[in-house]
């Protein structure tokens, strides 16, 4: 085999690197720097379960393709959660464990991406779908658009939703920019494109409460109905709007420095919130503080492929004060997007695994962290 020489290697180097530089500047994708970002340690979580995977469940396995949102009606006893495929799904499963399988029912395709999802004041079944807007789906199956568009600025990536008891609806518009398929570039981008809104049934008002967010995921109106809760995700936070009383159309902070990228959130009627966190924050922290190497990952995406640096995903649990109460997760698990607790159960929801994840919290307890 033929040797190169050191100095046609040297030049070899050199060309290389010219190139590359080259290449970097004329790409034209242009990130900014994320407000105030300095490294911040997660805030402590009291009780842990860092393996949920050894003792988890696999819900549905193979019928359901992505199932990012988990609907839980008490009622009915039946779960909805939407898929990429874009069917909404019903889940049904026995109130007793050993009596009878897990049912799984294709029932509404929305021809989108349906991915928040909540259940109305009649039984109907409202959808955030990244593709087509805010839908509503009555029990009959026929799905109505409600929304898709507010200040004249079409909706990109309409996420997540929630009912609060007068039948507003306030959900999010992750992005006016990018769309589901392309929303890492949102992340990778650093500007706030996201807004937080409502739609009143009674009058068809769409109405932006909040603009200029990063990337607003779930949404949870609070126990008391006094505010909602929306996640920001690359901030790792979730923020408190207020919808009634002295401080209504505030905004503040419900809990910061979350240990990894937040998703959507569910208050599970026991006085704990359930924030889906879809991986841990090490890897996003060293992304999100500068700029060039994320225009180097956003050229990787587009010419290469998206590098995977995900782990340690699950969910964690907080107080009606945001204060964090346990957190369960596994060095394994990434991609997680939504998390209820349903009994002694909780229900997963995931961008990738082709079944909802369920973990028994008795048998498998968050224990008190050393």
């Amino acid at each position: 085999m033929a040797k190169i020489g050191a100095r046609p290697f040297y030049l070899i180097s050199i060309l290389v690197v010219i190139a590359a530089v080259v290449f970097y500047q004329l790409d034209s994708f242009d990130p900014a720097p994320y407000p105030d970002h300095e490294p911040r340690p997660p805030l402590f979580v009291p009780s842990l379960n860092t393996h949920m995977l050894r003792g988890s469940e696999k819900i549905g396995n193979g019928q359901l393709s992505a199932p990012e949102d988990i609907a839980y009606d008490p009622r009915t006893g039946v779960i909805c959660t939407g898929c990429q495929d874009g069917w909404v799904n019903r889940v049904i499963i026995p109130k007793r464990s050993g009596n009878g399988s897990v049912v799984v029912e294709k029932w509404v395709n929305t021809g989108g991406r349906p991915l928040g999802i909540a259940h109305g004041l009649h039984s109907e079944v409202i959808v955030a779908d990244a593709d087509k807007g805010l839908l509503n789906i009555s029990r009959d199956g026929t799905i109505q658009l409600l929304t898709d568009e507010a200040d004249g600025i079409k909706f990109k990536l309409t996420d997540a939703v929630d009912t609060a008891p007068d039948g507003t609806l306030y959900f999010t518009d992750a992005s006016f920019k990018h769309n589901f398929k392309n929303h890492i570039f949102d992340f990778l981008e650093g500007r706030p494109h996201g807004r937080f809104l409502s739609y009143d049934p009674s009058t068809k008002r769409t109405q932006v409460l909040v603009k200029d967010l990063y990337f607003p995921n779930g949404v949870a109106v609070s126990a008391d109905k006094s505010f909602a809760i929306f996640c920001e995700t690359p901030m790792r936070r979730c923020k408190r709007y207020y919808i009634k009383g002295p401080r209504k159309g505030n905004v503040d902070i419900f809990v910061k420095n979350l240990p990894g990228l937040p998703d959507n959130i569910r208050y599970d009627g026991e006085g704990q919130y359930w924030i889906a966190i879809t991986t841990e924050a090490d890897s996003w922290e060293l992304i999100q503080g500068f700029t060039f190497i994320r225009k180097v990952i956003a050229m990787m995406v587009k010419y290469t492929g998206r590098p995977s640096t995900e782990k340690n995903g699950g969910v964690i649990a907080v107080d009606l004060d945001g204060k964090p109460t346990a957190r369960y997760c596994d060095p394994d698990l990434s991609f997680i997007t939504s998390g209820i607790k349903i009994g002694e159960h909780l229900y997963c929801g995931s961008l990738v695994f082709p079944y909802i994840l369920r973990l028994n919290l008795s048998r498998y307890p968050a224990t008190p962290a050393s």
